[in-house]
């Protein structure tokens, strides 16, 4: 399993103007913290702003902050949310187009669809809070 960069920079910035509270952060301060292009921030951003997890003050004083309640935001619904495609094989993906040809009692099939619910349930054990929490101390979450 592969997030995209989208993903990971969406992380990124909620954890990034999680750390802030309610103080306006930057598209640039976080560009220049994480090494990331703006062009592509500003994008995640839009979105997220649009997803209702970000309030985007517009101007010359303006910047973005958190909508949400970190505690609330599980991470594997955060990445459901924001990943486009979560199939491990073709034949997960159910649109009908060169899906493998072999029954549904493919057991591949039924693994792969187990170990996407295991990931999935892994990371519903976390929140933006914890990860917020665990920048703060600069380490990582115990498991």
């Amino acid at each position: 399993m592969r997030l995209t960069l989208h993903t990971d920079y969406a992380l990124r910035v909620l954890v990034h103007v999680g750390l802030r509270g309610g103080d306006l952060v930057t598209i640039n301060e976080i560009a220049e913290s994480h090494g990331i292009s703006k062009n592509h921030l500003t994008k995640v951003v839009h979105q997220l702003g649009r997803d209702g997890f970000l309030e985007t003050v517009r101007g010359k004083y303006g910047g973005i902050r958190l909508l949400v309640e970190p505690a609330s935001v599980r991470l594997g619904a955060l990445i459901r949310h924001v990943e486009e495609d979560f199939a491990l094989a073709q034949c997960q993906r159910g649109d009908g187009g060169d899906s493998c040809r072999t029954s549904a009692s493919c057991l591949a099939r039924h693994a792969l669809d187990q170990a996407l619910g295991a990931f999935f349930s892994a990371l519903d054990n976390h929140t933006l809070a914890d990860m917020i929490q665990a920048e703060r101390q600069g380490q990582p979450i115990a498991v």
